[in-house]
Order: C-alpha cells, then structure tokens, then sequence
C-alpha cells in the first residue's frame, strides 16, 4: 500500500517526501485562496447562514466606509467588491523633512445565490467593520427541508 502525499506541482516526478520539497514548497508556492492570511493579504472574512426567510451574509471589513463598498447582483451571483486609496504626505520645512506614504487596497469576493432569493428585498448595512446583506426569499420559495432516505 502506496502512502498518499499531498504535491503542489512544483515537483511532481519525486516519489517521496524530500526536505527541499517541504522547505522550498510548503506555503510560500501555495497561493490558493486558503492561504491569504498567512501572504497578507486583505481578503475579508465572511459568515454566511440561512434562516428560513432570508440569507445573511456577514463580510467582516474594519477601517472602512460604506462608500468604499459596491455590491452587486448580476444573474444570480452576488457580487461584493471593494478599492480604497489613501495618500498621506507630512512636510516639516524647517527639519528639510518630507514623507509621504500611499496605500491601496481591494478585494472581490463572489457568491451564487439559489434560485428562490428575492433580488428585490435585498437590504445591505456596515457596522462596527461588519459588513451586513440581508436578503429576503421568495414567497413560496422557500428552502425544502431535508429528507433522510433509509437504504434497504
């Protein structure tokens, strides 16, 4: 029996697990959306649940302003996005003392969304760095309830 090693392309004609393979491989080549925290990245957090009227999304973006988001639906897809620039310069002329710093950041983040939502009752908010999405379902399409099927 064969021991299953997990490989990430980089080298895959190596049978088995080297030190250079887990050294030079692990997380710094592993740029899947799973591992932005770890690069820095600014890819929000997001809690999503289903009541039995509406679906919550919960986008967590703190030191933003509402004016900093766009939200979205286009053929049932919600579509969150955001672009903030910020530029600062401090000037001291009798220390001959100049800084500026800028900063950019964006993310994108997309979700489909089931055919029984109701693109008209979508309400958005942002928080306290939380960003809120409530979105109604239809009436008469709500989520069917899970069936167990007994296997004979």
């Amino acid at each position: 029996m064969e021991t299953l090693v997990k490989r990430n392309g980089l080298f895959p004609l190596v049978p088995v697990n080297t030190f250079f393979d887990d050294l030079f491989t692990k997380d710094v080549f592993d740029w899947t959306d799973r591992n932005f925290s770890s690069i820095g990245s600014n890819l929000p957090s997001v809690n999503l649940k289903e009541t039995d009227d509406h679906l919550k999304i919960e986008l967590a973006a703190p030191g933003m302003k509402k004016e900093d988001f766009k939200v979205e639906i286009d053929n049932n897809t919600l579509l969150i996005s955001s672009e903030k620039e910020e530029e600062k310069e401090e000037t001291r002329k009798k220390d001959n003392y100049i800084r500026k710093e800028f900063n950019y950041q964006s993310f994108f983040r997309s979700f489909s969304l089931p055919e029984y939502i109701d693109e008209s009752k979508i309400e958005a908010n942002y928080k306290d760095g939380i960003l809120h999405i409530d979105i109604a379902k239809k009436e008469g399409g709500k989520r069917k309830t899970t069936k167990k099927i007994a296997i004979k």
